[in-house]
This record gives structure tokens, C-alpha cells and sequence, in this order.
């Protein structure tokens, strides 16, 4: 008797307790729908809207850093903003360097005239 209360202690020792077990996480559906969501492409109502709001001085350029890093976004919407600032970032870059180089230019002429006179 005392082998046999001793196999069945070893079973239930070995046995893993029902609450222990693992189970294997699944994403939950709604974010499912939400992934989905924002790979779907923007229609054209969504671009119009887009475009109307970017007319809107002072909140055109808080929505465009919203839009590009804004996790909620459509993916196609955020990429084109993320390119848009890199594309203003560049612009403002040549912009700077020419008022550099017109200033310099300008400066060397305002000498050159004082010079004549």
C-alpha cells in the first residue's frame, strides 16, 4: 500500500497544476482591425480633407509632425509627411546658404562701391 500511495504522490507531483499551464498569447481582434486599418491606402475624400487642413496657416505645420509620427496614422499618410519634412528640412538648408552667400556678395559690394566713391 505504501508503494502504490507512493506512485500516485509522484504522479501528482509531476503533473503541472491546470493554472500553470502555458498558453500561447493570440493579438486581440480589435488590433487586428487596427493594424489592417492603417495599412489600408488613403482614398481620395481622406487626401481632400488632408489638403484642406493643410491650408490652414499655424496648423498646417503642427499636423504635418503629427501626421508623420503619429502612431494612429495611415501608414501611406505617414510616410508622404515624413517625406514632406525632409523635403522642407532640405529647402530651409538652401535657403539659409544662399541668404549666406547673397549677404556675403552683398556686403563685398557695398565695400567695392564705398571704394569707387
Amino acid at each position: 500500500m505504501d508503494n502504490n500511495n507512493m506512485n500516485t504522490e509522484q504522479q501528482y507531483q509531476y503533473q503541472q497544476p491546470a493554472y500553470q499551464q502555458q498558453y500561447q498569447y493570440q493579438q486581440p481582434a480589435y488590433q487586428q482591425y487596427q493594424q489592417e486599418e492603417l495599412e489600408r491606402p488613403m482614398s481620395v475624400g481622406d487626401w481632400m480633407i488632408t489638403t484642406l487642413i493643410l491650408c490652414i496657416p499655424c496648423v498646417n505645420f503642427i499636423m504635418m509632425f503629427v501626421w508623420a509620427f503619429s502612431r494612429s496614422t495611415q501608414k501611406s499618410k505617414s510616410n508622404f509627411f515624413k517625406a514632406y519634412l525632409i523635403w522642407m528640412a532640405i529647402g530651409i538648408g538652401i535657403s539659409l546658404i544662399m541668404m549666406i552667400v547673397a549677404g556675403v556678395l552683398g556686403i563685398g559690394m557695398v565695400e567695392m562701391l564705398e571704394d569707387m566713391m
